[in-house]
């Protein structure tokens, strides 16, 4: 394996993901280990008290919050593609920025990315209308804000093109296409759940810039952040050993914002 650059690297995961007495993940171990969170808006899941408490919480631990915004469908956990309109679309992320921001503004601490969730994030990858809609979203309410997506994606490319900060995301938990995009969650090898197969993966992508994919095929993938789902089976020690393996191999962590 070559000598591991000079960098840092993210770790982050999907937190705030329950709705009123019903809880998913365990945010307070997961906020231990990663390095940003991504909050859920209200529209996938989250509601104002657990976005409010898992924003205490990274206030206190020195994590980063994005907010993580998603198509307006709670029953199906924004898992299922809506063609909404792009004016309706920016409206919707905006909506979902501002909610978070002021929460996590009175936890003493604030939004400082995006990322999109579920069928969102899959669909921004080629869909030019709906990533363009997510990019003028963030581009009204802060252009400083940077946008966390997959590599090569056309979310990445809008984002670009208008002067935002990109940031790409690679998935330790989850398979990839000889494409370089995600398998599919009703795919067999959508999830993975070994946790020195995914530890070994997120060093790969962050050291040599490189996926195995399903099939065999060792695929491109220069990254800046790793994600480990806060909703995988044994999250927290899948993120454990992530963070395990990376700084074994030289990187530390450290949010890609500052």
């Amino acid at each position: 394996m070559s000598s591991p650059p000079s960098r840092t690297i993210d770790l982050n995961a999907d937190l705030g993901e329950g709705f009123g007495v019903w809880r998913l993940g365990d945010d307070d171990a997961l906020l231990g280990i990663v390095t940003s969170a991504n909050v859920a808006c209200g529209f996938h899941a989250g509601d104002p008290s657990t976005m409010g408490r898992v924003c205490d919480r990274a206030a206190e631990a020195g994590v980063a919050v994005g907010a993580q915004v998603s198509y307006r469908d709670l029953a199906g956990f924004g898992r299922r593609f809506m063609d909404v309109e792009p004016t309706e679309l920016t409206d919707d992320v905006l909506y979902q920025l501002g909610a978070l921001d002021g929460i996590a503004r009175v936890s003493g601490t604030r939004v400082s990315y995006l990322k999109p969730h579920g069928a969102l994030y899959n669909a921004v990858v080629e869909h030019e209308a709906q990533a363009g809609a997510v990019v003028e979203a963030v581009a009204a309410y802060d252009e400083r804000l940077p946008v966390l997506g997959l590599p090569g994606s056309a979310l990445l490319r809008a984002a670009e093109a208008i002067g935002l900060q990109t940031v790409r995301e690679g998935f330790a938990d989850r398979g990839y296409t000889a494409a370089g995009t995600l398998v599919p969650r009703r795919e067999p090898g959508a999830v993975l759940h070994d946790a020195a197969e995914v530890a070994d993966r997120a060093v790969r992508m962050a050291v040599e810039g490189r996926v195995v994919a399903v099939g065999g095929t060792s695929v491109p993938l220069a990254v800046d952040s790793i994600c480990v789902h806060g909703d995988t089976a044994g999250a927290v020690d899948l993120a454990r050993a992530v963070r395990t393996a990376l700084e074994a191999a030289g990187l530390p962590l450290a949010p890609f914002t500052r």
